[in-house]
């Protein structure tokens, strides 16, 4: 699972002219490195992006859904981590705040840098 918003925000590339924009390129990253881009991740781990605000738009492509959080993206992910209890989960984020969240669920937290290393 994908934080785009805190992905995105990790590097300074003008980002904030086209949200949108950057986002589909972090999409279009990761459909080409599929779940190799996650550390840990087996060959048929699914690549969840969620998107929030402006970034509402971005479609799915083969390799990576998205999803569109009706609230916040960081709740959207909280949501997503409990459904997918029991199970292997990867959170891609460098919000404190939601890597908290989510390690009480038992989801392991990579940050920003490690996943642009590997996309």
């Amino acid at each position: 699972m994908v934080d785009a918003a805190n992905v995105v925000g990790s590097v300074p590339d003008g980002w904030w002219r086209d949200r949108a924009a950057a986002t589909e390129r972090l999409r279009d990253a990761l459909a080409r490195a599929g779940p190799a881009a996650l550390p840990g991740a087996g060959d048929d781990a699914e690549i969840v992006l969620v998107v929030e605000g402006a970034a509402r738009r971005v479609a799915p492509v083969p390799g990576v859904r998205v999803i569109a959080a009706e609230r916040s993206g960081d709740d959207a992910i909280v949501d997503l981590c409990r459904a997918n209890a029991g199970r292997e989960t990867v959170v891609v984020t460098a919000d404190r705040a939601l890597s908290q969240r989510v390690t009480e669920l038992g989801a392991r937290v990579v940050g920003p840098k490690t996943l642009r290393a590997r996309s």
